[in-house]
């Protein structure tokens, strides 16, 4: 009622003599105010607490002592320049970068005392990191900001890319626009320091089709299967989930992918499938079981079946050492056996076998009695093995 609160302003400030008058039921003289004031608003006035001795300010959009959301920027990015050019304020900039790292992530996720910003705010917010670049920024010199302002910037990164309005998610469309931020980040692998930040950050973009489509069509992407190997164990491990995640997200952009990229992807895979790293081989082995098994990637399935190559590699990680490998080799063996239209090398190699396989998969894993699924697969394929006969000659 603003329209209300003007007035009382202007009562309030009256003179001592007009004042006196504004408590009868008689509208208000207008030698002062320009027009009568009914003495019910003034009553108002009165019930709503506000005395002749003070009056109320109103309050600014963002609140007394915060800034704005161009003012919060400007400053960050200021104090991520100095940082960068590492010049004598370096420490002070630093300190600059974390509390403007604080206010943002506030303003977008509150407090424990305060609710996030409206989204006027936020919109005027994610308008700014556009306009400024300041996202490509942050994530180009992310190395050099402390530990809790790396996560910091994830959280921030994360919230507003997953800020949408209607169906459209208008930080999505920008990074369409500006794909280095993608390959900054995918890159980020290469730094042990922000590695697992990056990591954050990119299985979020992975989520939208048309950023996990720049990501996949890129150069870059082939860096994750050397990633997927580094010799800090938590490392690998996040760039293999997000190597998973570019993988089978979007089920048809992968599947298309792998059709059209299907000899440099494998030549590649194989590595992996042959790494001296376990943990390497057993994800590697799992995750190929499941891009074989999933309905989209049927084209690929039968390409890869239709290599004798990859049987006898399937054949022989049946035999390792590790339960686990040879547990994740037998899903991707049965599909060779269970193809119908099996390629002559293919048959010929499960033929010159035919006992030895009977008899393998006879003893194979027999102390997993209450798996089901497994039982029943395994019999399934001893049962076709036992049943193949050659081809009849053409």
């Amino acid at each position: 009622m603003l329209w209300i609160e003007h007035e009382w302003t202007q009562i309030i400030t009256a003179p001592e003599n007009v004042r006196a008058t504004t408590h009868s039921c008689e509208p208000v003289c207008d030698f002062w105010f320009g027009r009568p004031l009914l003495g019910r608003r003034l009553r108002e006035r009165d019930r709503l607490g506000h005395r002749e001795t003070a009056t109320r300010p109103e309050m600014p959009l963002f609140g007394k002592s915060q800034k704005s959301p161009q003012e919060l920027v400007k400053a960050l990015k200021e104090a991520v320049n100095s940082l960068e050019r590492g010049d004598k304020k370096a420490e002070k900039a630093q300190e600059d970068v974390s509390k403007n790292l604080v206010l943002i992530k506030n303003m977008l996720y509150g407090t424990s005392d305060a609710e996030p910003q409206t989204e006027i705010v936020v919109s005027q917010l994610a308008h700014e990191l556009y306009s400024t670049n300041l996202l490509l920024l942050l994530i180009q010199n992310l190395n050099r900001i402390d530990f809790e302002g790396k996560k910091d910037v994830a959280q921030i990164f994360n919230n507003v890319l997953r800020r949408q309005i209607g169906t459209r998610s208008p930080t999505v469309e920008y990074i369409c626009t500006k794909p280095e931020i993608l390959f900054t980040l995918m890159a980020g692998y290469e730094h042990q320091e922000i590695a697992l930040n990056c990591g954050t950050m990119l299985r979020e973009c992975a989520r939208y089709e048309a950023l996990a489509k720049i990501m996949l069509h890129s150069d870059e992407f082939f860096n994750f299967f050397r990633y997927v190997e580094v010799s800090t164990f938590d490392i690998a491990s996040d760039a293999f989930s997000t190597f998973k995640e570019l993988l089978t997200r979007h089920k048809i952009l992968c599947a298309e992918f792998l059709e059209q990229n299907y000899d440099k992807v494998f030549n590649h895979y194989e590595h992996l499938l042959n790494s001296e790293n376990y943990v390497t081989r057993r994800q590697s082995l799992k995750l190929l079981g499941e891009l074989l098994l999933d309905r989209h990637n049927f084209t690929v399935m039968t390409k890869y079946i239709s290599n004798p190559d990859n049987l006898k590699l399937m054949m022989n990680m049946l035999k390792e050492k590790s339960r686990n490998i040879q547990f994740e080799a037998f899903h991707v063996f049965k599909v060779f056996v269970a193809n119908p239209n099996k390629p002559k090398p293919i048959l010929d190699i499960l033929l010159r076998n035919q006992e030895k396989l009977v008899d393998f998969l006879t003893r194979f894993h027999t102390d997993r009695s209450e798996d089901e699924q497994f039982n029943d697969e395994k019999a399934y394929l001893i049962k076709q093995i036992k049943e193949l006969k050659p081809a009849p000659d053409q």
